[in-house]
């Protein structure tokens, strides 16, 4: 078991992945009939008459494709205390929490052992492939980690983030100690009741340690950035904490405090080294490994919506390699990154065929208008299997997992990058259910994230840029229009902010949305601009109604139900301008 490993074999672990995915189609139908075997007895396989079946022909015949909402009322029996088998053979007594920042609310997903044990899996592969490009030896990791406290619900469950659930497990403690790369701060920083608090000793833990940090990591790209920018502000007052010995007032957590006085000793050399440090900086450019000398890349989730924050990050990562992290959901994880050489724009994840069973819906054709019509009616396509995706062609993955989710569709569309031996390596490319539509308009996250970065050159020479961005459609105008608000750095001239605007309406190159701008059938886009401090406004209200930082997403699209975050971004607009891209 992991409890008793030694130290961490690199080599067996590729080899173990390499035997596993050479043979991708059998281990699959071998993970699919253990799945059914385990959990025969549940009560939602009973009512779809597999009658004991386990292959994948009678397990697609029988068992229908799902959404969360189609699940809802068995997870609900589960959390209110139902100890019956009702989704999986053996009880479930841990709910993880999803970020709740798509839709605007959280939803419960069945966590159990073996989920944790596919997890700290995925952890020991990519660790075995990016510590073969990238050794790290007898170092620590400065990780910008944060687990909410586990609650009990009202029938008598462990709930937490699925982040949450994975720290605080003795196995993930095991796990990083195996691979050398232990958290340079303690569980009481980890689990601290205030991010802030926390994120403050998770920077003065990597000061204090500077030279055995190896690695900076965090769960999403946003975390580490924001870690940073936070960093800008309070330097000076961790430079005096180091040079007395004495941790700040403002840190008021008593078990916090007692921990850090452990820690924190007088430096008044090393305060001295860092302010000149800082103080010879660039604009904070290369501010990671001007800290920490031994520091051999960054890492953490940069696909999908982190893209946004690469820019910053590589300013702040100097020359530092970026290694973007695994593929995974609040459901579960898919696959590992086993070529972190990769940059994270261009990231694959090769699909562990072991733990969970996978299907894909093919979004006909490569071309991307043809892409964009399929996104929304893939569900008339028959799903196929692992091993017959095809390169270069768009899917959306349904899972199958250990904790009772079955042909559960996760709602992200991936392209088929190529293959290792026999298991595909997918490339994310969008959330299915992320769409900026009006009429015959249909614009993706990425569609979205490419007009931003497109419009975001028009402030480069004003030396301005896009702290953060979202949407949305406003169909309460007669024709409806969409909506982008953004936070930028600094001031800019109506004009210059007045060509961002019509530089994002030009971006938009679904042909859906260029029609119908041309015959007015979809009205001018309208840039919002917000006050500084918006989107962390954003962030204190996922904060304050249970999530954490490192599972926290910005919505870059905000549903019309996500009422409080719509709130905060209109009364927060100082600044407002339709495009005239379109005459």
């Amino acid at each position: 078991m992991l409890e008793k490993m030694e130290e961490f074999k690199a080599e067996k672990v590729i080899d173990e992945f390499e035997e596993l995915t050479k043979d991708a189609g059998r281990v699959q139908r071998e993970t699919l009939k253990k799945i059914l075997e385990d959990n025969a007895s549940a009560e939602y396989l009973q009512k779809q008459g597999l009658n004991g079946r386990t292959d994948p022909e009678s397990y697609e015949a029988c068992v229908p494709l799902v959404t969360h909402p189609d699940l809802e009322p068995y997870i609900k029996r589960i959390v209110d205390g139902d100890t019956s088998p009702v989704l999986t053979g053996k009880p479930i007594k841990t709910m993880s929490l999803s970020s709740g920042t798509t839709q605007g609310k959280q939803k419960y997903v069945p966590f159990n052992d073996e989920l944790l044990e596919t997890t700290l899996q995925i952890y020991r592969t990519s660790f075995a492939f990016r510590n073969r490009e990238f050794p790290v030896r007898n170092g620590m990791a400065l990780q910008f980690i944060y687990g909410s406290k586990q609650f009990k619900t009202e029938g008598g469950l462990f709930a937490g983030t699925a982040t949450t659930n994975v720290f605080s497990s003795s196995q993930f403690k095991t796990t990083m100690k195996a691979i050398e790369s232990p958290c340079c701060s303690p569980d009481e920083v980890i689990f601290g009741p205030y991010f802030r608090q926390s994120l403050y000793c998770h920077l003065l833990c990597g000061l204090i340690h500077h030279n055995e940090i190896q690695l900076v990591s965090s769960t999403f790209a946003h975390s580490i950035v924001y870690a940073f920018r936070t960093f800008e502000q309070v330097w000076e007052q961790l430079c005096a904490d180091i040079r007395d010995g004495v941790l700040t007032k403002d840190v008021t957590v008593p078990s916090i405090r007692a921990v850090m006085s452990k820690l924190l000793k007088p430096n008044p050399e090393l305060a001295e080294r860092i302010y000149k440090k800082c103080s010879g900086l660039s604009n904070w450019y290369g501010v990671i490994p001007a800290l920490f000398p031994n520091v051999k890349y960054v890492y953490g989730i940069m696909t999908g919506s982190m893209e946004p924050y690469l820019k910053k990050l590589r300013h702040y990562a100097g020359d530092l390699p970026l290694l973007s992290a695994d593929y995974g959901s609040s459901e579960g994880w898919i696959g590992a990154n086993i070529n972190p050489k990769l940059p994270p724009e261009l990231a694959t994840y090769a699909v562990l065929p072991n733990i969970g069973y996978f299907e894909f819906i093919p979004l006909r054709g490569s071309a991307e208008e043809d892409r964009q019509d399929k996104i929304q009616s893939s569900f008339e396509s028959k799903p196929v299997g692992l091993t017959e995706v095809k390169i270069g062609e768009e899917y959306e993955i349904i899972v199958t997992n250990f904790a009772g989710l079955y042909r559960y569709r996760l709602g992200d569309v991936v392209k088929i990058a190529g293959f290792h031996n026999m298991t595909p390596k997918l490339q994310f490319v969008c959330r299915r259910n992320l769409l900026l539509t009006i009429n015959i308009d249909k614009n993706t996250e990425k569609d979205l994230q490419l007009a931003v970065e497109a419009a975001a050159e028009v402030l480069a020479p004003e030396k301005v840029e896009v702290v953060d961005f979202t949407s949305q459609v406003d169909k309460l105008t007669d024709p409806g229009h969409y909506v982008i608000f953004w936070e930028i750095s600094g001031e800019v001239s109506d004009e210059v902010s007045s060509e961002c605007c019509n530089c994002l309406d030009r971006s938009f190159v679904d042909a859906g949305y260029i029609s119908s701008r041309k015959v007015n059938t979809i009205g001018p886009l309208e840039l919002r601009l917000v006050r500084r401090g918006t989107f962390q406004k954003i962030l204190d209200h996922y904060l304050g109604i249970g999530g954490v930082l490192s599972q926290y997403k910005t919505p870059r699209c905000v549903n019309p139900n996500n009422s409080m975050v719509l709130q905060i971004l209109c009364s927060n607009v100082v600044k407002s301008h339709f495009s005239t891209a379109f005459g």
